[in-house]
């Protein structure tokens, strides 16, 4: 451990001894952890400076939901959670197209890449 580490250690245990935390916002309440395990490892701490701030937006949660959805269609074997799975799926499509729309970026070059991926996933199943 280096002599800034164990300078830091010390001075927060002293913050705590004296109180000084007690006051933050969420004291004694349980700490919300996100699953970021979506983002590179070595891309989390800019994702989470960019989310903390209101950078990331609404549609890269999407994505992330439509990327589970079809990963839990592609093992799932009863029909009807298929069929509901599908359904989930649809409607999330549907809100991510609406917002892309809105931000006129559906002309990109990117956003037709993915919907052709997306269709040809649906075409394959």
């Amino acid at each position: 451990m280096d002599i800034i580490w164990k300078i830091a250690e010390e001075k927060i245990r002293e913050a705590i001894k004296n109180g000084e935390f007690d006051q933050l916002p969420g004291f004694g309440k349980p700490l919300e952890i996100e699953d970021i395990s979506h983002v590179p490892e070595e891309l989390r701490t800019g994702y989470l400076m960019l989310k903390n701030a209101g950078y990331i937006s609404e549609e890269v949660d999407l994505k992330k939901e439509l990327m589970t959805i079809e990963d839990l269609l592609r093992c799932c074997d009863d029909e009807k959670e298929k069929e509901r799975l599908t359904r989930k799926l649809n409607e999330k499509l549907l809100r991510f197209n609406a917002i892309m729309k809105k931000r006129y970026t559906n002309n990109s070059a990117v956003l037709r890449e993915y919907e052709q991926r997306i269709y040809d996933k649906f075409q394959r199943s």
